[in-house]
């Protein structure tokens, strides 16, 4: 699988077992139709091993830890269970040792789907996929969303009331001492609060609430406000200089959709200023990167596009061959479309000596909402065509 899609389950009890390099604790989380608990019991762990419908089972450090769904037992209400995991040693993160779940029928052991979350940096924890209700019918999600604070800002983001962990890696905290009082309300998980702009944490993400956010490379944004989606049309500006005074600069800027199982779906580009009925389009090409403003912009209506587009990937390529070694403040913004407001920037500091350059990707949540991921992975292209399929793997 690959992150956003999904399989109806054709088993009513299920187990995902979720195996590493290191040693990873797993935890399941019983959610209602708010995608909320409905209080602590409904977060199953190691130290709360069963919930109904759904039971915690330790490896033991010989077998990876597993999370088993039984549908018919789940209480009226109890709409997802969400299956988390996070690296066992204290500071440990996901760099290097990327997780498998792997889904299968509890009753015969036999596979229904793997999913590996792709290209895993500083995460400290992973919601890594999804069981849960539609149309009366129960389905599985890959998901591979990111924490930067442990299993504890999944847990207080869904609704479970928890310390401040002792670790990063721990889900949950030993009782506070009478001296500290226990928290009274659930928290989402905080980055250290940015100045404004606000700048993105090194790992993990936030949302468009306290404004513009200015990204680094590999860095993540939600584009929620508010607690909703911004399902809205939206603008990415993609802008360049010559650098060093030097001679024009004709780059091209396109978007390639993919879906859930990064299949090409279309390509927007100087070419093609229009696709997806229209969700999708491109202001047309520039061919100096003289002047003030975005060289290029790209306008894509969220709330309009098709359910089977699951990711967008923004990039810039060199057809007359030069190289992004000479090109001055190249950077991409997003914009709502609306206002004109700037909600996201990510300027590319380091050049290299290629001709094509992948500077941002969109992808559509399990949740609905959209996140923004900074990019700047250059590539040897000097066409949109000849970077679908590094894109697709950059998904």
């Amino acid at each position: 699988m690959t992150p956003g899609s999904n399989i109806p389950l054709s088993a009513p009890r299920v187990t995902v077992d979720v195996a590493a390099p290191v040693r990873l604790d797993v935890s399941g989380l019983l959610l209602t139709g708010d995608g909320k608990v409905r209080s602590d019991d409904d977060f199953i762990f190691y130290n709360q091993p069963a919930g109904p419908g759904v039971t915690y089972r330790s490896g033991g450090g010989a077998a990876p830890d597993a999370i088993v769904v039984d549908t018919t037992a789940l209480p009226p209400g109890i709409e997802k269970i969400v299956v988390t995991a996070s690296p066992d040693a204290q500071g440990q993160t996901f760099q290097g040792v990327e997780p498998t779940a792997t889904l299968r029928n509890a009753d015969d052991n036999s596979v229904l789907a793997t999913f590996t979350p792709p290209q895993l940096g500083t995460e400290t924890a992973l919601v890594v996929v999804e069981i849960y209700l539609r149309g009366g019918v129960w389905k599985a999600r890959a998901v591979g969303q990111g924490y930067a604070n442990g299993l504890a800002g999944i847990a207080t983001d869904f609704g479970v009331t928890v310390e401040e962990p002792a670790a990063p890696a721990q889900p949950v905290a030993p009782p506070a001492p009478t001296t500290q009082p226990p928290a009274t309300a659930p928290a989402p998980p905080m980055p250290q609060t940015p100045p404004a702009p606000a700048v993105a944490p090194a790992t993990g993400k936030i949302n468009l609430d306290k404004g513009r956010v200015s990204l680094q490379k590999n860095q993540t944004v939600s584009l929620m406000k508010g607690g909703r989606p911004l399902l809205s049309q939206v603008k990415m500006g993609l802008g360049w200089e010559p650098a060093y005074r030097g001679k024009d600069i004709d780059l091209d800027a396109s978007v390639i959709a993919y879906g859930p199982q990064r299949n090409h779906i279309d390509s927007c580009y100087f070419g093609k200023l229009s696709i997806v009925n229209g969700a999708i389009k491109h202001s047309g090409d520039n061919l100096t990167g003289e002047g003030g403003g975005d060289d290029e912009v790209i306008v894509v209506d969220l709330g309009r596009l098709p359910q089977d587009v699951t990711g967008l990937v923004f990039t810039v390529n060199s057809f007359s061959g030069q190289k992004f070694t000479e090109v001055a403040k190249a950077y991409c913004r997003l914009l709502d479309a609306a206002t004109g407001e700037e909600l996201v920037r990510f300027d590319l500091t380091n050049a290299e000596p290629q001709t094509g350059v992948m500077m941002a990707k969109l992808i559509r949540q399990f949740s609905g909402e959209w996140d923004m991921t900074a990019m700047g992975d250059f590539v040897k292209a000097r066409t949109v065509r000849n970077m679908v399929k590094p894109a697709a793997q950059a998904l």
